[in-house]
C-alpha cells in the first residue's frame, strides 16, 4: 500500500518545493496594465528593504542582507554609502540627518550631502527581534516626530516588552521614545497621506486558515489594533481599531508609497500603492503583486478600496515613486532587482 502511495507523496513534495522556490526565480514575468511598461533598471542589490530618493538623481537602497546602504546614481550604478550595519531595514532623511532602522537599533547620522555623512549616534538599542520580525520602517511625521515600526517576537503571544508589536514615537534629537500604537503584529511600512493621516501595513498571524486578512490601518494615537487577541471568530476584538483596507490572508502586504500628482498611474491624491510579497504557507502561490489602494473619507470614515495593478512580480518589498511619477519597486529574491513602471508614451 505504501509503495503505491509513494509516487503521490513524491509528487506532492516536489510541488511544495517548487512552490517555495518559484517566486524567487526569474521565471515570473511581471504583468502591468495596457499603456504601461515595466523594466529591470538595476540588479545585484542584495536584500533590498527600502527605497528613498535623496534627490531626483540619487536613489538610496537598504541592503538588509549585506548590512549596507547603497547609493544609485542617475544611471542606476550602485556604490556603498554606509556599511557595517546589522540588517538595515529603512532610512528616513531630513535636511540635517539620516536615520537608519536596523535590527533592534535606531541610528542617526549627520549629513550636509552624501559625501559628508558623519557622527553616527545610537539613539535606541536593544529592542528584541524575531526572524523577519524586526524593527522595520522609520518615517518622519509632519510635526517632526519619528514613527518607528517594531515587530512582534512570536507568531501569537503576549509580549514582555510593550515596544514590540507596536509603532513607537521617537524624538530624533534625544532618542526619547514610547509606544504610539499597540497590537500591531509586524508592520513593514507606513506613509503619511495628506487629509487622511498616517497609514501602515500589518501582517496577520501564520497558520490560521483564511484568517486574518492583511491590513492597511490608519494610525490613531494610543490605538490598539487587535493582535494577539484577534481570532477567526473575533477578527476585530472589542476595543480594537478596524483596518481601513484588507487584502488576501498570509500574502504579506508590505511596502507603501503615496501616489504623487505627477504620476500617470491610476488614482488620486489619496491613493497609495503597496507591495504584496506573497504567501509561503499555501500550496498554490498567492500575492506576488502590486496593489492600488484608493482612500476615501467623504462620509467621515476612512475606507480603502483595493485593486490589483501589477501581477507576477516576484517577491516585492520596498516601493517608491520618483518625483516625476514613475513607480519603482525592488524584489527581495534573485539577489535584489529594481523595477521601474512607466507610461508607454515615454517610449
Amino acid at each position: 500500500m505504501f509503495r503505491n502511495a509513494l509516487p503521490f507523496v513524491l509528487m506532492i513534495l516536489t510541488l511544495l518545493i517548487a512552490r517555495q522556490i518559484y517566486p524567487y526565480t526569474s521565471f515570473m514575468q511581471p504583468e502591468v496594465p495596457d499603456g504601461f511598461s515595466i523594466d529591470v533598471v538595476a540588479t545585484n542589490l542584495g536584500g533590498p528593504t527600502c527605497l528613498d530618493w535623496y534627490d531626483e538623481d540619487t536613489l538610496l537602497v537598504c541592503d538588509r542582507d549585506g548590512g549596507r546602504i547603497l547609493m544609485l546614481d542617475e544611471e542606476m550604478n550602485p556604490t556603498t554609502l554606509i556599511s557595517g550595519l546589522n540588517k538595515p531595514h529603512d532610512i528616513a532623511i531630513t535636511t540635517e540627518h539620516i536615520f537608519v532602522s536596523e535590527a533592534g537599533d535606531l541610528l542617526r547620522y549627520d549629513h550636509s550631502d552624501l559625501e559628508n555623512i558623519t557622527n553616527e549616534t545610537e539613539l535606541i538599542s536593544g529592542i528584541r527581534t524575531w526572524g523577519s520580525h524586526q524593527t522595520n520602517a522609520v518615517n518622519v511625521l509632519p510635526n517632526g516626530t519619528l514613527v518607528w515600526h517594531s515587530g512582534s517576537t512570536c507568531n501569537v503571544c503576549d509580549e514582555d516588552d510593550p515596544r514590540n508589536a507596536a509603532l513607537l514615537w521617537v524624538n530624533g534629537a534625544t532618542g526619547d521614545h514610547g509606544v504610539l500604537a499597540s497590537g500591531v503584529r509586524n508592520s513593514f511600512d507606513g506613509v503619511w497621506v495628506p487629509t487622511i493621516g498616517y497609514v501602515f501595513t500589518d501582517n496577520g498571524r501564520d497558520w490560521d486558515g483564511d484568517h486574518p486578512d492583511e491590513e492597511l490601518n490608519l494610525l490613531v494615537e494610543n490605538g490598539f489594533y487587535g493582535w494577539p487577541d484577534d481570532s477567526p471568530d473575533n477578527p476585530i476584538p472589542e476595543g480594537s481599531i478596524a483596518p481601513v483596507a484588507r487584502w488576501t490572508p498570509h500574502t504579506s502586504m508590505n511596502g507603501l508609497a503615496l501616489r504623487p500628482d505627477t504620476s500617470s498611474l491610476p488614482g488620486g491624491d489619496t491613493t497609495v500603492y503597496a507591495t504584496v510579497y506573497g504567501s509561503w504557507n499555501t500550496i498554490l502561490p498567492q500575492g506576488h503583486e502590486i496593489v492600488q489602494i484608493d482612500l476615501d473619507e467623504s462620509n467621515g470614515e476612512v475606507i480603502g478600496s483595493t485593486t490589483i495593478f501589477a501581477t507576477d512580480v516576484g517577491t516585492p518589498l520596498p516601493i517608491t515613486f520618483h518625483p516625476n511619477g514613475d513607480l519603482y519597486f525592488a524584489v527581495f529574491g534573485s539577489n535584489g532587482k529594481l523595477y521601474k513602471i512607466t507610461p508607454d508614451y515615454y517610449a
